[in-house]
């Protein structure tokens, strides 16, 4: 084990080998480039997600290419 004066003499060293962070906050605000942005793009008034679309295109492929798959599908609905 470590004695109490052992473990004092090692915190001071630690605390005299790492130096204390001075800047912890970011150099400059992007809060309002953020909000610049946001205000510039007009939000679609409807929107798809990229996976619905491969989806869609997925089942489209796959009753064109197996129509036999049609009342499958029917009865899952």
């Amino acid at each position: 084990m470590i004695d109490e004066e052992s473990a004092k003499e090692m915190k001071e060293l630690l605390k005299q080998a790492i130096a204390p962070a001075r800047e912890t906050e970011p150099r400059r605000d992007l809060w309002p480039q953020l909000l610049a942005r946001l205000e510039k793009q007009p939000e679609p008034l409807f929107k798809v997600a990229w996976f619905d679309w491969a989806l869609a295109a997925i089942l489209s492929a796959v009753l064109i290419f197996f129509p036999g798959s049609i009342p499958a599908l029917l009865y899952h609905l």
